[in-house]
């Protein structure tokens, strides 16, 4: 029978298990360092998630082996860890795990939940989404210098219709930019405004840019993806830990280090370590996501 250690978050009482199991082989990073990563990063995490029908991405054999995705809170979850109904499958409505203190980030990761992916609804309101996403994603041999280059015209495309955009790392390969709304808007409203600017990046910029799904039209290009805006999508959370080979994490950056990085300066990748010290630093640059109220135009 595995060791099992006895802690104290918030009000919760929480037993972990396995906590020298290393989960990032490359790295040697353990269960219990990501356990100590998720309940260091909640106060900044937790009201990214909060409210929100959060999907697991469970990697129990570590990052090496193939994950899944959880999105039914599992039923042996603790009486205290609430559910939230989101978008249902055939099956019928599905209970989602709800993130909203941090005991339940500690809870996840000890179920080695390294990935958190979120929608852009709150769950008592599934049709309204709170922010656009676009989501940048490099085609080989495009990287994330290539990501930070689009990232930084659609910037200047936001500016010229009086919006404030917000970038992140994916913590993989690319880079998303949150437009929050936080006012009413429909899914379709958000993916037609996220796909209206790729296409005017497309047509300026076609050996660079494309809003094509197509991996065959992808090489060499950024795939503005616009259809993470639809009502059933996820994005990967912010602050999430990614299974990659190295724990990096989705990680805020300011338009400076993304203009950097488009003039080849550093890539924009931290890993977990790296995260809490810019939060300490920084605080959390994303805060302005759950407030900032601004309208697309012609909403």
């Amino acid at each position: 029978m595995s060791a099992r250690t006895t802690v104290q978050v918030g009000e919760r009482e929480l037993s972990l298990s396995n906590l020298d199991k290393v989960l990032y082989p490359a790295t040697g990073t353990t269960k219990g360092e990501v356990i100590e990563y998720y309940a260091r990063i909640a106060p900044v995490m937790v009201p990214h998630l909060t409210g929100r029908c959060i999907t697991l991405k469970r990697f129990p054999d570590g990052v090496e082996k193939e994950g899944f995705f959880e999105k039914r809170c599992p039923k042996h979850r603790p009486p205290w860890l609430g559910t939230a109904i989101g978008p249902g499958d055939r099956n019928g409505d599905v209970a989602y795990c709800r993130m909203d203190e941090a005991a339940g980030l500690v809870w996840a990761a000890n179920m080695a939940g390294l990935e958190l992916h979120v929608p852009m609804a709150l769950s008592a309101d599934l049709e309204s989404p709170r922010a656009v996403v676009f989501d940048f994603d490099p085609g080989a041999p495009a990287a994330m210098k290539e990501c930070c280059e689009i990232a930084m015209l659609v910037h200047e495309v936001l500016a010229a219709v009086n919006l404030q955009g917000f970038a992140k790392t994916s913590g993989s390969k690319g880079l998303q930019l949150y437009v929050p709304l936080n006012t009413p808007c429909t899914h379709q409203q958000a993916a037609d405004f996220a796909l209206a600017v790729g296409q005017v990046l497309e047509r300026q910029h076609r050996e660079r840019v494309t809003t094509t799904m197509a991996k065959a039209v992808r090489p060499g290009k950024i795939f503005v993806d616009w259809s993470q805006n639809a009502r059933f999508k996820t994005t990967i959370g912010v602050y999430s830990m990614r299974a990659r080979p190295e724990p990096t994490c989705s990680t805020p950056v300011t338009w400076a280090e993304v203009q950097a990085c488009a003039e080849g300066g550093p890539e924009l990748r931290f890993t977990w370590r790296e995260v809490l010290a810019r939060v300490e630093e920084l605080g959390d640059l994303f805060a302005p996501v759950l407030t900032l109220q601004q309208t697309l135009p012609g909403g």
